[in-house]
């Protein structure tokens, strides 16, 4: 029997140092898997623990839409199209920021204080991490898509 190491534990989640699918322990794998398999398996558990599976999310501008709704539901407010495209040049998507500068939002820098256009303040969290309200969190999945021309490694657009 395999034995797992945790890094870190919670009452909603644990890191492991380690993990081998079940199968893997109990006998010898010999064939090689595809990242395309890898991928699909990888989904496929993290649907098993809860995530919500979006299939139908192919594009950027899908993902940008669907942040806009998934953060419109967890703080309770209601961008209009200028507002959305202020947030994310200010704070969500700014331009100098790079992929280590948007990890550290979500971990340090989790909420912003947005002024909307009719002058009044709100603080929008990009995730709720209070023990009370961790379960207004929701987790997404979607498999990676492609991106061609000027913006393949790097997306920013907005209109």
């Amino acid at each position: 029997m395999y034995e797992y190491n945790s890094i870190a534990e919670s009452n909603n989640f644990i890191v492991l140092d380690k993990y081998e699918k079940y199968a893997s322990c109990v006998r010898e794998t010999i064939t090689y898997q595809t990242e395309a398999s890898l991928e699909r398996e990888f989904v496929q558990d993290l649907i098993n623990q809860g995530y919500e599976y979006l299939s139908d999310l192919k594009t950027p501008e899908a993902m940008f839409e669907n942040v806009r709704v998934q953060l419109q539901i967890l703080n309770d407010v209601e961008f209009t199209d200028s507002e959305w495209t202020r947030f994310c040049e200010e704070y969500l998507d700014k331009p100098g920021d790079n992929h280590i500068d948007k990890t550290r939002k979500i971990h340090n820098n989790h909420v912003y204080d947005f002024v909307f256009d009719d002058g009044h303040i709100k603080n929008i969290y990009l995730v709720k991490k209070e023990e009370k309200d961790i379960a207004k969190n929701k987790v997404q999945v979607i498999t990676q898509f492609e991106q061609t021309g000027t913006y393949s490694l790097c997306y920013r657009k907005f209109q």
